[in-house]
């Protein structure tokens, strides 16, 4: 008997139990079903713009940030690093080479190679957990070697200057989707975010992608308008992605996919990805983001040449203006969503991490995957549908992509057309084709 329990005895009478050791947590099944799962199937997560906060943080100097080590720690911590990304299971990346809709001309063209460039040294940098990858067969290569495939997308048509030969150069340097337009229209689509000038795609517009079907990039939605989205469908030969967005049915952000499309991907054999972006997940996000953006778009007039302190200023501001955080739960209503509209085959994941702020409660960083998996098994996803969902999905939409390509390369040559001979001198409207209601 210790000494506290005699003492125990001789105050009280009673003796004391014996100390029971600590409880063991209980393993989640659900979240072990997930990491099954996951060591089978290649997680691939469509859109994650590190290679922008690279840029910012550090100007594309890679010996600034040390990912190996970890940054949450930092004072400018980034949502994805290499420990994360491991705890997270990836096994495929998306990196988004983005172009800001204010960068125009040859300043895009350049600054679209130069993140191109970041994305191939980051590999490089880190060969121990990244491999560079352009086909599916590669994914899953570099899934089944331990080590996680680097994709590149475009983020904004814009950034190939109107140049079918600036598009088959991204495609050389590793570029496997391109977002047909970003926040603001370019001369052959509309965005999602900006005043309607073409009615959707110009016949340049037709013709870049096509072009995309012939080399096997991947014609990604995420930011084009609903009329963009219908007559892309109308025309890609090989199945779209939306790398990263949710259901308007559930979030009225224009960014969204409505019901009438999510209805037309099985006939397309697309995928939609869904992002954790706040406020494309939970509409009362989306009501309370207006303000916050015109603080970001009022500090980044203020210090146009230092994105550290319009961070730490916007950082202070939303600490004093709480603003209603979206959940893991919600983003699991987004993916249950897609899969009862559109089925099974056509969802995905798109998270916008380092893009898009604070994220949604539960998914907080690249370390979160597969507790959204567990989600999904908790309201009874199968071990094959998780699958699916994680990465299949994904990986036979290149598949795909990349039959067409071999078929349409076969049947002609590269496009040698200008926007000015298709277009006009302005892009003008141009809808000789049609497009679904």
């Amino acid at each position: 008997m210790s000494a506290f329990a005699a003492a125990l005895v001789a105050a009280t009478g009673v003796i004391a139990a014996p100390a029971q050791p600590a409880a063991t947590p209980a393993v989640d099944p659900n979240l072990a079903i997930a990491r099954r799962v996951l060591t089978r199937v290649p997680l691939i997560d469509a859109h994650n713009d590190l290679a922008w906060e690279l840029r910012e943080l550090a100007g594309n100097r890679l010996g600034r940030i040390d990912l190996a080590a970890g940054t949450a720690a930092l004072e400018d911590p980034t949502q994805t690093d290499l420990p994360r990304l491991r705890a997270g299971m990836v096994g495929g990346q998306f990196w988004s080479v983005y172009v800001p809709a204010e960068r125009a001309g040859n300043d895009a063209v350049q600054l679209l190679f130069e993140q191109i460039d970041v994305v191939q040294r980051l590999a490089a940098k880190y060969p121990e957990t990244f491999a560079m990858a352009g086909t599916a067969a590669e994914v899953e290569r570099a899934h089944a070697g331990g080590r996680i495939a680097c994709l590149i997308g475009i983020e904004g048509g814009h950034s190939i200057n109107d140049s079918l030969a600036v598009l088959r150069q991204a495609y050389a340097g590793g570029a496997r989707y391109m977002t047909l337009t970003h926040s603001r229209n370019n001369r052959w689509a509309d965005s999602a975010t900006d005043t309607a000038m073409h009615g959707g795609l110009t016949a340049f517009g037709r013709e870049v992608v096509r072009e995309m079907n012939r080399l096997g990039m991947l014609v990604d939605l995420s930011h084009v308008s609903t009329e963009t989205m219908a007559d892309a469908l109308d025309t890609s030969e090989a199945p779209v992605i939306f790398s990263h967005s949710s259901a308007r049915a559930l979030c009225n952000h224009p960014r969204n996919v409505p019901d009438d499309v999510l209805r037309r991907l099985p006939g397309n054999g697309g995928v939609v990805m869904v992002t954790f972006l706040q406020a494309f997940v939970s509409e009362q996000a989306r009501q309370a983001r207006a303000p916050g953006e015109a603080e970001w778009k009022r500090l980044s007039a203020l210090y146009p040449d230092e994105p550290k302190r319009v961070r730490a200023e916007m950082r202070a501001w939303q600490a004093a203006h709480p603003s209603p955080r979206a959940t893991l739960a919600q983003v699991a209503d987004h993916v249950e969503h897609v899969r009862r509209v559109a089925g099974v085959d056509h969802v995905g994941i798109g998270s916008d991490f380092d893009g898009m702020g604070e994220g949604p409660l539960g998914l907080e960083d690249v370390s979160c995957y597969p507790a959204l998996l567990a989600e999904l098994a908790r309201r009874g996803w199968t071990e094959d549908d998780l699958g699916k969902f994680a990465g299949g999905n994904v990986l036979r939409v290149m598949r795909r992509a990349e039959a067409v390509a071999a078929r349409l390369q076969h049947e002609r040559p590269a496009s040698d057309a200008r926007i000015e001979d298709l277009d006009g001198p302005a892009g003008a409207p141009d809808h000789t084709g049609t497009s679904a209601p």
